[in-house]
């Protein structure tokens, strides 16, 4: 059998009302692709649909079981099982444009005749938000075009960083030269998922087409903030993790830890804000021992982000300071669609 271009990781947990909706554009495109669908302990009737697919589409669907060890691990499990020559994952309640995914496939069949690779491949994603008047579309249009290029190319302004959703990995990097690992039960996992294999990534390519759905915007949805708050530990564990990582691969003076540094910014500020949005003193005294782990473990990225202007409005002094941050963060919401 001719090795999938692209396998596409499914992690499901409890995601019987949407998983049909995620599998329906990728059904459709067999040729070069296989899809992992990893149940991870849903108590559901998500574990038995998965076997059903899996059932009715051999070629194209592996059905994995496993119990709940969270996202990571639902990750993890389907990159040690994957055999395409890229990767990508897709959670159970987003969504691939059919279109797109089919442009995707032929430029990594063209790779494949070239006997080219790349490291990364960039795509566009959208935020398809419950109730919203208009979609947003995060496009790239800072990245060069046609062309494989490095970091040094990479200049993206704020609001155009790479989520999970809008970036392919070559799978022999992930697991042979990066060695992704995620860590078990834990939540914004997704964050370490595109850091951590940055520093190996030396070929870059943007592909500009919308291949991402990103359902947003439900009240139990793990980036809702309400959820965000009462697992507010979490996200500042995945945010110092990766200040750790970040200290040990690379520096201000390249073009990688630049971009690196970017993401880090984001990271940070979200943190910052949601602890500023809770307002009571155990969080305000969270937010400040967050800035002052980063001040130890990189002074100079510390310097970096504390004095640029997301810096310094997550750290204005006093409630009226901590008001206008928070309301800056509002207004940014409301621009880029996200949350």
């Amino acid at each position: 059998m001719l090795k999938p271009l692209l396998s596409i990781i499914v992690p499901c947990y409890n995601a019987q009302p949407y998983l049909a909706r995620c599998l329906a554009p990728l059904l459709a495109v067999e040729q070069g692709l296989e899809v992992i669908l990893v149940d991870d302990g849903s108590t559901d009737q998500t574990g038995a649909m998965v076997d059903q697919y899996a059932a009715s589409h051999p070629t194209l669907i592996r059905a994995l079981h496993q119990a709940n060890g969270g996202h990571g691990a639902a990750i993890m499990a389907g990159i040690q099982a994957a055999g395409g020559d890229y990767l990508k994952v897709v959670d159970a309640d987003d969504w691939l444009d059919q279109a797109a995914l089919l442009r995707v496939l032929a430029f990594l069949q063209e790779l494949r005749e070239q006997g080219e690779q790349i490291d990364m491949l960039v795509s566009n994603y959208t935020y398809d938000k419950v109730n919203a008047p208009r979609k947003k579309t995060v496009r790239y249009p800072h990245l060069p075009t046609h062309q494989v290029f490095s970091w040094e190319a990479v200049h993206l302004p704020l609001g155009e960083y790479l989520l999970m959703h809008a970036v392919i990995y070559r799978t022999a990097m992930l697991v042979n030269e990066a060695h992704l690992a995620l860590p078990r039960h834990t939540f914004y996992v997704d964050n370490l998922y595109v850091f951590q294999p940055l520093p190996f990534v030396k070929r870059l390519y943007y592909l500009d087409v919308d291949l991402y759905h990103y359902f947003i915007g439900r009240a139990d949805q793990s980036v809702n903030e309400a959820v965000m708050l009462k697992r507010i530990d979490q996200q500042l564990l995945v945010n110092r993790l990766m200040i750790r990582y970040y200290t040990q691969v690379t520096s201000l003076d390249s073009g990688l830890g630049k971009y690196m540094a970017h993401y880090l910014e984001i990271i940070t500020t979200i943190s910052s804000v949601l602890l500023l949005k809770d307002g009571r003193p155990a969080a305000l005294a969270k937010k400040q021992a967050l800035w002052h782990d980063l001040a130890q473990f990189d002074p100079a990225l510390h310097n970096l982000l504390r004095h640029h202007w997301l810096g310094l409005g997550v750290n204005l002094p006093g409630k009226i300071g901590r008001r206008v941050a928070v309301q800056g963060y509002q207004l940014a919401q409301k621009w880029y669609g996200f949350n």
